[in-house]
Parts: structure tokens; C-alpha cells; sequence
């Protein structure tokens, strides 16, 4: 597609203020997903759907700058369907923010739909649409792409910003539209970079490692993310998790002695052998990497019916609310405050007690561990939260 097509789009969505957007790649066999097809719909003069199908592996006439202008507008609203991925990947291949986003998935579990709706039940469930998804698993790298491809790609954004609004009208009436709003703005920060010290920090037992063997793995997880960068493989082709830590705890100086650890296949060990030597090496002279690994507190059999108790509570409420509970707490979240709680310590930095969450149930949830609420069941078999 041409810059002007391109620019047409963009000026269109400044007129009416919102964009509709959907993605297809592909990220079998990769280090990164390949961006394939971006989908964008504006509304007409008409207030009807147009849809522009973009080909980003449509040779060098593809300019998506004026779009990458408009995603990150803050005066524009950008509609997604659980876009984690789609922001992520556009962010990166368009070097571009992306701001005031309005994700259909986020807003149903607020408008008491179920958490995680795809795409086609909430469109029948909002506008009595039904889609025929035939498409979704099929090769969007290879050119041409076939008349079922075309149809499915438009048809997943064809009808997103009708259900956007729908949505939309239906959280302002319950109060609710600003908690959606607040939600989605967490989609702004995703990113599929890969921090290298994130990746080692992740690596199966690694904490438990003395100084000098983590220097060694730290050297060996950035060793692998260059080579499969490079050569656009997936990292655990190159080298396997349990292989790398291996590695690091015996640190072999020679090819004989890396040949006698388990998990590395011949044509690893021939392609990538001495590369993997010489990692070592440099991981061997950099100064020890001690463990800050954050250890939380030992497992009390006490806090299990503890945990239950505020589960419970964030249930009714969530019920209540007809807000899905999935985007209240976790159970994580819920063992996080209690044992903070248990062990006297300053309340724990998660999101069941922050923001619009902490209103609905955080200040409540503190509230009855510590013994200042109870619960009962009511005459109609709901549970009644009371003050002591």
C-alpha cells in the first residue's frame, strides 16, 4: 500500500477520532514474530465500517509512518481486541508509542462478561454477530494471500469499533468506563523486547547458583539472543535452557569436555561448539553475578484457609460488581497479603490493592484479615460481609 493510501487512513482517523486495528504474524521458527498483515477500520461519512488491508511484505511502496503517527496520538483512540501482542509487535516494527488504546477483551470483563472472551463470542453476545474463523492458523507469510485469508482478516476488525461503542455505553452506564479505561493504559508499556538479565534471571535454578557460575550463564544467555537475532531462530534452537545451565556449572575449556554434557546435539556442538567456548570463557573472567533473587517467606499451613477466606470476599464482590474476577486477584496476590499481613510487614505493591481494585475490595480485603470484618451467609445464601 502506497504512503498516500497510508496518509488517507491516518487523516480520516483524526477526522473521527478512533481507529480499529488487528494483526497477523507469524512467529513459528523466529526470534521475534514476523509482522504479516496489519488491519485498520475507520467509519465513513456514512458512519459505516471501511476496512484497508495492509501488507507490510508488500515490497518497498508500504509506508506505515503516518499510521505509526496516529497510534501514538493520544487524541485518537486505537481499538484492540486483546491487543497485548498486536501493541507489542507494532510498537516494534513501526518504532512507534501507542497511546489511548480501548481493548474490547479488558472492557467486557468489566461490563459483566466473562474475563478472556475471544473475539467471535463477544461479538455475538454484544451485537448478535457471528463470524466464520477459518483462516486463523493458516501461513500469513506466504504470497499471495487467498480469498478466505482477505475475507477473515476483514472480518476481524470489520465490526470492532461498533462493538467498542457498545461496550463503551454500556460501562458508562454501570460506572464503570473509567475502570476500563485505567486498565487498558497498562497495554502502552508492553514490549516483546528481551532484557538479557531478565532471561538469565529466569533460567531453571539459577538462583541457587554461587557467584561464578551465574557470570557464566549471564554470558551465555546474552551469547544466545545475539546468535539467534541474528540468524532469526528461535533461542531454544540454539541453545536449551537446561544444556546452557549445565554449561555454566562446569565451565569446559575444550570441545572434548563440552561434548560430555547431556542436551547438546551434534549439530549444535559442530555449528556452535567453539562460540559456546569462548562465552565461557568471558563469562569466566567478569566478576561473579551473587544471587538477589527475592525469596519469599516459608510456606505456612496457616495462611491456606486465610487465602479461602479472602477468595471469598473477592468473589461476592466481584459478583457484586459484575466485574470479572480475574481482573480483581489472583491467588498470588491474595498469598502476597497475607502473609504480609502475618508477618507485620508494609502491605505488598499488587494491584488488588491499587487503584479502582483497592475501592471495590482492597481496603474491605485488608479489613477482614485483620479481623476487623466478618463473613457470614445470608438468608439467601449469599455472603455478608460485616463490621465486628
Amino acid at each position: 500500500m502506497s504512503a498516500v493510501d497510508t496518509a488517507a487512513i491516518a487523516a480520516r482517523a483524526r477526522e473521527t477520532g478512533r481507529l480499529g486495528i488487528d494483526t497477523e504474524f507469524m512467529g513459528e521458527g523466529r526470534y521475534r514474530p514476523l509482522l504479516c498483515l496489519i488491519q485498520v477500520v475507520t467509519l465513513d461519512e456514512d458512519g459505516e465500517s471501511e476496512v484497508r488491508i495492509l501488507d507490510p511484505l508488500d515490497g518497498p511502496g508500504f509506508d506505515p509512518q503516518p499510521l505509526a503517527e496516529v497510534l501514538a496520538d493520544p487524541d485518537v483512540e486505537i481499538v484492540f481486541h486483546a491487543g497485548r501482542q498486536d501493541v507489542a509487535i507494532l510498537r516494534r516494527c513501526w518504532d512507534t508509542t501507542i497511546t489511548n488504546i480501548f481493548d474490547t477483551q479488558v472492557a467486557a470483563g468489566f461490563a459483566g462478561l466473562r474475563a478472556q472472551l475471544g473475539y467471535e463470542p463477544l461479538l455475538n453476545e454484544v451485537l448478535g454477530v457471528r463470524l466464520q474463523k477459518s483462516a486463523s492458523f493458516t501461513k500469513w507469510d506466504a504470497r499471495p494471500l487467498s480469498d478466505e485469508q482477505a475475507a477473515y482478516a476483514r472480518e476481524d476488525v470489520l465490526h470492532i469499533l461498533q462493538v467498542a461503542s457498545r461496550l463503551q455505553e454500556r460501562l458508562e452506564t454501570m460506572g464503570r468506563l473509567e475502570w476500563a479505561t485505567e486498565e487498558c493504559r497498562f497495554l502502552e508499556s508492553i514490549s516483546d523486547d528481551r532484557d538479557v538479565d531478565a532471561l538469565f534471571e529466569r533460567l531453571p535454578r539459577i538462583g541457587g547458583m554461587d557467584p561464578g557460575v551465574r557470570a557464566v550463564a549471564r554470558e551465555l544467555v546474552a551469547w544466545r539472543e545475539e546468535t539467534a537475532r541474528e540468524s532469526d531462530r528461535p533461542v531454544s534452537s540454539v541453545l536449551q535452557d537446561a544444556a546452557l545451565v549445565e554449561i555454566a556449572k562446569r565451565k569446559p575449556k575444550s570441545m572434548e569436555r563440552l561434548t560430555q554434557i547431556r542436551g547438546l546435539h551434534e549439530g549444535t556442538l559442530r555449528r556452535r561448539g567453539r562460540a559456546i567456548i569462548e562465552a565461557v570463557e568471558r563469562g569466566r573472567e567478569q566478576p561473579g553475578i551473587p544471587s538477589d533473587q527475592e525469596r519469599g517467606p516459608a510456606p505456612n499451613a496457616d495462611d491456606a484457609p486465610l487465602i479461602a477466606l479472602g477468595e471469598s470476599l473477592v468473589r461476592t464482590r466481584a459478583m457484586e460488581a459484575e466485574v470479572a474476577y480475574e481482573l480483581l486477584a489472583a491467588r498470588a496476590d491474595l498469598q502476597k497479603i497475607v502473609v504480609a499481613l502475618r508477618d507485620g510487614n508494609p502491605e505488598p505493591a499488587v494491584r488488588t490493592l491499587e487503584g479502582w481494585r483497592r475501592v471495590v475490595v482492597g481496603e474491605e480485603l485488608l479489613a477482614l484479615l485483620r479481623g476487623e470484618r466478618t463473613l457470614r451467609v445470608g438468608p439467601d445464601r449469599k455472603i455478608v460481609a460485616t463490621d465486628v
